[in-house]
């Protein structure tokens, strides 16, 4: 599989996507004026000047050492949330809450700055004749996942919408084509459970009007009711899945939790909680909320998810606690552990890399399997549309308009039909989600398609 994956990532390397360099080139100096005009902007605050009065040299905007002295040793700021190590953060969720308008600027400066030189730079450092060619490598990472460079194409920002808008616009199909995004849902939890086999976590996925992470929402944050059309609740909700439920599942305790969901999320101190804080409710804000539920402070919310943890191993996924304590006594035993797809991890692993490395690496499997077999049906029947990357669990073509509908089925039969058959072991169904930009349109201009 590695040897066929190669080749098949290697024709989708030769493809290339096609990169707007003046697009690029006007945006690269459009951010580099920004950049400027905010530095100056920074460095005239009396934030600034007291900064640059208390360092023995000169002030490095860039040092996050030298911020956390000067904003929590100098300025006795009481931070939002700490470190590991103990000492204040300056991470993004940390500074924002600080509410300081001239840190929101110093973010803006460092968005900005990855944005031009991290991946609008790459491509115009990397490109040939107006194509970028990725590498895709299958020889580099631990859990026999693949990796991306010259340029990474794996790196390119989602959560941020700006920043991804911005980035994405720079690339585009071939003349006439349009772009395919095929995107595995949730491919790492069904994989996960194929090893498993928690007869709750089948059930959650066996049921698609079943949602985990809004059940998870409703117990974290203590919500009467879900209601999908309320846009707080669909923040609580992200903050389930991606602050508690996923954390969990890769080995995560309820502490780093707790300050994701309440700060990061919900825009809480990590501190006793006054009224008329964090993220606006229906009926509030979110302190107001918990506040009324009893929850008054950080610490009372950090028991509070230390009993969710709990409840969620021993309760609600009971065979999948167990699952774990399995598979780490037989890496202990043997020091190895096999993957379903016919790997082997060994070598010194901690509890947490014994668990996650055979699942990630047979998730990504799963979508190489069906890359080669596109690959190969595309060479077969001589497609005019073209593979031309990937990205975690997406596939990305370069479609030809006439061609779409053929693909799209083609590659809903592979992934979620073809697969299973040729793997048995996979007892979950796969499901996929495709985005298509419009003729000639860029990657920023996706919207959902059905075939």
């Amino acid at each position: 599989m590695l040897h066929n994956g190669t080749l098949a990532l290697a024709r989708a390397e030769q493809q290339g996507i096609r990169v707007d360099m003046e697009y690029a080139e006007r945006k690269n100096q459009h951010l580099t004026r920004k950049i400027e005009y905010l530095e100056t902007r920074f460095r005239d605050t009396k934030f600034y000047r007291h900064w640059d009065h208390t360092v023995k040299n000169k002030v490095n905007i860039n040092s996050n050492l030298q911020l956390s002295n000067f904003l929590y040793g100098v300025k006795k700021l009481e931070p939002a949330h700490l470190t590991t190590s103990g000492q204040g953060s300056t991470d993004e969720d940390a500074l924002l809450q600080l509410n300081i308008p001239e840190l929101n600027d110093l973010l803006e400066i460092k968005k900005l700055k990855k944005i031009k030189d991290t991946y609008l730079g790459a491509f115009m450092r990397e490109q040939v004749n107006g194509y970028v060619h990725p590498s895709f490598n299958l020889h580099l990472v631990r859990t026999f996942r693949s990796s991306s460079d010259r340029p990474n194409f794996q790196n390119i920002p989602k959560r941020d919408a700006e920043a991804m808008r911005t980035v994405r616009k720079a690339l585009y199909p071939r003349p006439g084509h349009q772009l395919l995004g095929v995107d595995y849902s949730g491919l790492e939890v069904r994989i996960a459970a194929c090893y498993h086999k928690d007869e709750t976590m089948l059930k959650y996925i066996n049921n698609p009007a079943s949602d985990m992470h809004r059940d998870m929402a409703e117990q974290i944050f203590l919500l009467d009711k879900f209601d999908k059309s309320e846009p707080s609740h669909k923040v609580l909700r992200n903050a389930a899945k991606n602050g508690f439920v996923f954390p969990e599942f890769y080995g995560d305790y309820y502490g780093n939790c707790a300050v994701g969901l309440a700060c990061g999320w919900g825009g809480l101190p990590q501190r006793a909680w006054r009224a008329g804080k964090g993220i606006q409710m229906p009926e509030g804000t979110l302190s107001d909320h918990l506040i009324s539920k009893g929850i008054k402070s950080f610490d009372k919310f950090t028991n509070h998810i230390k009993e969710i943890e709990h409840d969620f191993w021993s309760n609600r996924f009971p065979q999948y606690a167990a699952w774990k304590e399995t598979w780490w006594k037989l890496y202990q035993k043997y020091g190895y552990v096999d993957m379903y797809t016919g790997f082997r991890c060994s070598g010194v692993m901690g509890k947490n890399d014994v668990i996650n490395y055979p699942v990630q690496g047979a998730a990504f499997h799963c979508l190489l399997w069906a890359f080669i077999e596109l690959d190969r049906i595309m060479q077969a029947e001589r497609w005019k549309s073209k593979l031309i990357g990937q990205i975690h669990d997406e596939i990305l073509f370069d479609i030809h308009p006439d061609e779409l509908q053929k693909v799209a089925r083609v590659v809903r039969r592979v992934t979620c039909e073809d697969l299973p058959k040729a793997w048995p072991w996979i007892i979950v169904p796969l499901d996929v989600k495709m985005d298509l930009c419009s003729v000639d349109g860029s990657w920023a201009d996706k919207e959902d398609f059905v075939c």
